[in-house]
């Protein structure tokens, strides 16, 4: 699935940057408005994996010629299975950031090659569901948990590095793909329990470092056009 979104995104790049190729001495109209869409993964991921269930709307607005104001805000609700332990994770999130696109569009195409960066924060419980004590790597430290323990009120903050590309395949409709890096700042989490997934962040690692790649499906709303 992901090496056909793949594929097929490229040829949308590509074929867009030949057809609408045109002399830069025609004076052509750029379009400014709000773009809004879904992260493709989430519903697809929902399906296919037990336990998982999750949306992501994402949008953006063009408010310079190569800068976008950009926002993802979504759910999720994850069963996670490590070695020791067995917990569910539940919650909200929302990223705020800009992007700016480096890509030379000819006149006529708005296709993106985009760097940005995100500030996120999540707002989540953790369930427990089992455990093996006494086990290095369970992250418990002295105080014994009982299964089916819930954590409430946590939360996390963090920031992203992105990159990503973005094609339109037909009249303002497009598709994205992005690669996220991401960074924790702070954490709320109970003293005998490390939170190793949250939802916007995804599996946090060592060094509470994170990653996460998007497929993306947005519609462009045209507000108004500023002339190249």
């Amino acid at each position: 699935m992901k090496q056909l979104f793949i594929f097929l995104f490229f040829i949308s790049f590509l074929g867009t940057s030949t057809a609408q190729q045109k002399m830069d001495t025609v004076k052509t109209k750029e379009s400014y408005g709000l773009r809004v869409g879904v992260d493709l993964s989430k519903p697809l991921i929902s399906f296919l994996e037990d336990g998982t269930k999750g949306l992501e709307l994402v949008g953006d607005i063009r408010i310079l010629r190569n800068y976008y104001a950009a926002v993802e805000l979504g759910f999720e609700d994850k069963i996670s299975k490590e070695d020791y332990m067995n917990y569910n994770t539940k919650g909200s999130y929302i990223k705020a950031g800009i992007n700016y696109n480096a890509y030379k569009n000819w006149k006529g195409m708005t296709n993106e090659i985009y760097v940005g960066v995100r500030y996120g924060f999540s707002i989540f419980n953790q369930t427990l569901n089992s455990y093996t004590p006494n086990v290095k790597g369970t992250y418990f430290i002295s105080t014994e948990v009982l299964p089916n323990t819930e954590f409430n009120d946590l939360s996390a903050h963090w920031g992203e590095l992105v990159f990503g590309l973005k094609a339109e395949t037909l009249k303002n409709l497009y598709l994205g793909f992005s690669f996220s890096f991401k960074k924790m700042i702070n954490t709320k989490e109970p003293d005998n329990f490390k939170n190793l997934y949250v939802p916007g962040f995804n599996r946090v690692y060592l060094n509470d470092t994170g990653f996460s790649i998007n497929y993306t499906l947005s519609y462009l709303i045209p507000i108004i056009k500023r002339e190249k």
